[in-house]
């Protein structure tokens, strides 16, 4: 069997396109700061109103306004049809004083990461399934006079 110059340059092209098929890529998720920058931040002295031009906005702010600022940042590795998997993550929590000066530093990893489960709180409305039509025609064989004469 001979092969022509015409396959030969086909095969040559998609080798290339074949093998990079099978290799990871990766994608960063959320914001750090570097760490030359939060050597910047001083705790008992910089105030909450500096850490903006220090450091950026935070990805998320505490329950209690101005509590604590958290930054996060993950690493996810893709390879091929596979789910992609989270490799790392790191999370920066500045909390701070009453004052609005900053408290404290910490900085968790994927390590200490733990699944939380969120639930979502719903009232009952007591509406089952049924449409508004269907409900109001139930009521028709269950209305009485004496509901009306007020007997």
């Amino acid at each position: 069997m001979k092969i022509s110059r015409r396959q030969l340059m086909g095969l040559a092209l998609a080798a290339p396109l074949g093998l990079s098929a099978c290799q990871a890529t990766y994608r960063n998720h959320g914001y750090i700061p570097p760490e030359e920058q939060l050597a910047q931040v001083v705790v008992g002295q910089t105030a909450q109103s500096e850490l903006e031009g220090l450091i950026g906005r935070p990805s998320a702010q505490g329950l209690l306004t101005g509590s604590a600022w958290y930054y996060v940042g993950s690493r996810w590795q893709f390879y091929g049809p596979r789910e992609p998997r989270e490799i790392d993550r790191q999370v920066v929590a500045i909390s701070f004083a009453e004052n609005g000066v900053v408290r404290n530093i910490e900085r968790f990893g994927l390590e200490r990461g733990q699944v939380v489960v969120l639930s979502r709180r719903v009232t009952d409305t007591g509406v089952t399934s049924l449409g508004l039509i269907r409900q109001l025609l139930g009521n028709v064989g269950r209305v009485q006079a004496g509901d009306f004469l007020g007997d």
